[in-house]
């Protein structure tokens, strides 16, 4: 190698070298610049996933306390204390529970009470439940949303059938969905018992 070669050489290294220094100088600066927004950054992050952490563990227990306290429950249906605990624990697993026990036992003050329940299905399956003629089911199958909609259609046809109110029933009939399982039964009542 040549003096001129080893010169440009060194030139490169001291270069680099110094480019080296001067991105580790600027780095520095922005660390000493931004050093708290960093620790704040990291302090927040660690704080959001442990109450994350805490929060998971916390409803863990409260849904394994809740499935502990149906199962006494379910042995011991009479048990006031244990309802409460549920109640307490997690009320739309009390209200589905009442809704069972109201079904099992036919209790419709208990059911007219589950009406304005916090659990939108268990409010929806009570209305239906209460629907005990014609007129009560075709206006629960208007609502958006019902649950057993095409099913109360088809009983309200059924009923419409009974107090021999033909065209009524085949209006009703004909407001059952297209794509409901159970157009086979809506055919036959508007072939067997609409003409």
């Amino acid at each position: 190698m040549s003096l001129k070669e080893n010169i440009n050489m060194v030139k490169e290294e001291l270069n680099s070298e110094e480019k080296f220094f001067e991105k580790a100088v600027m780095t520095e600066k922005f660390v000493k610049k931004y050093k708290n927004i960093m620790i704040a950054s990291v302090v927040a992050i660690v704080l959001v996933v442990g109450a994350n952490i805490a929060y998971n563990i916390n409803e863990e227990g409260k849904v394994s306390a809740a499935n502990a306290v149906l199962l006494k429950l379910q042995s011991d249906p009479s048990d006031a204390a244990a309802l409460s605990e549920l109640k307490k624990l997690s009320p739309n697993l009390h209200d589905v529970w009442l809704y069972s026990q109201a079904i099992a036992n036919s209790d419709i003050e208990l059911l007219k009470g589950l009406k304005s329940s916090d659990a939108m299905i268990i409010t929806d399956l009570a209305k239906y439940e209460l629907a005990q003629d014609a007129a009560s089911l075709e206006e629960y199958a208007s609502k958006q949303n019902a649950i057993y909609r095409d099913l109360a259609l088809v009983k309200s046809a059924v009923m419409l059938l009974n107090e021999n109110k033909a065209d009524k029933a085949r209006a009703v009939l004909s407001k059952v969905s297209a794509e409901s399982s159970l157009n086979e039964l809506v055919s036959v009542l508007k072939h067997y018992g609409v003409n």
